[in-house]
């Protein structure tokens, strides 16, 4: 079953902020893949390149606290405020009524633990590129730590709204594909994240540690692409179509379709 019909009649309608977190990933994905092709050119693996590198393999932070960290600044600044605002504009989307609205408190709860995960991984993210491993190590590894745990929170609570939402609203497949998708990225993701922080303080496997961190870097990418495919079910979705009472009509609906054999509305 569509969410709505609305596209039928404001087939043009659509806004900008849709293109929030399609402009995060592109600004990251370009910086880190600069970071890599810059460091590749420059010899690779043939030798420590960066006052900060101790094996064959840099990792970003190397990269980023050395001739690049001015693009490395920019790039997890405009990131990191992409992923926040991905977040708090779906927020706002739910509650006017052009998403699927969350129709329980705990749904709320859960997206603003979402809201606030995506506040601490965002600074985080700032914060390391600002404070690079060159001159300030520990504080690198704490920000560091900080965008890590703040982004997989985030995701996690997300994961679990979505869960709860499409709870209420088992026909839609739109909503069990967002949070499947999603619970599938971070899962990948949260295990790199702790194989990479268990080669973080393992002097013998610094190259795995490079290694997983611009793997981990490079799939949070995918992570911030999938918030462009939530924004969008709002294309031609006038303010307030998909209000709590609406949702909750339409649930009854399909309920009672079901029910006597008529089968799910599609």
């Amino acid at each position: 079953m569509p969410l709505t019909s609305s596209n039928e009649h404001h087939p043009h309608t659509h806004w900008w902020y849709v293109w929030i977190p399609v402009l995060g990933a592109f600004i990251w994905f370009g910086t880190i893949l600069s970071m890599l092709i810059t460091w590749l050119a420059q010899g690779g693996t043939s030798r420590p390149r960066y006052s900060s590198q101790s094996e064959s393999i840099a990792y970003i932070s190397d990269v980023g606290a050395d001739m690049l960290k001015p693009l490395f600044v920019v790039g997890c600044c405009i990131t990191g405020v992409a992923f926040f605002l991905s977040l708090v504009i779906e927020r706002y989307l739910r509650h006017s009524g052009r998403l699927i609205p969350t129709m329980r408190r705990r749904e709320k709860v859960f997206n603003a633990l979402a809201v606030l995960g995506s506040v601490v991984g965002g600074a985080g993210l700032i914060l390391l590129s600002i404070f690079d491993t060159k001159r300030h190590m520990q504080l690198h590894r704490g920000f560091l730590l900080m965008f890590m745990v703040g982004v997989a929170l985030s995701a996690i609570f997300t994961c679990i709204e979505y869960r709860w939402i499409s709870k209420n609203f088992t026909y839609l497949r739109e909503l069990r594909v967002a949070y499947i998708v999603k619970g599938v990225i971070v899962s990948i993701l949260v295990i790199l994240a702790i194989a990479f922080g268990a080669a973080l303080f393992t002097r013998k496997a610094d190259n795995a540690g490079a290694i997983l961190e611009w793997t981990i870097s490079l799939g949070f990418t995918f992570y911030l692409l999938t918030f462009y495919f939530d924004l969008r079910q709002a294309k031609g979705v006038p303010r307030g179509q998909l209000n709590v009472q609406a949702m909750e009509n339409q649930r009854r609906r399909v309920t009672m379709r079901e029910r006597f054999g008529h089968g799910p509305t599609r």
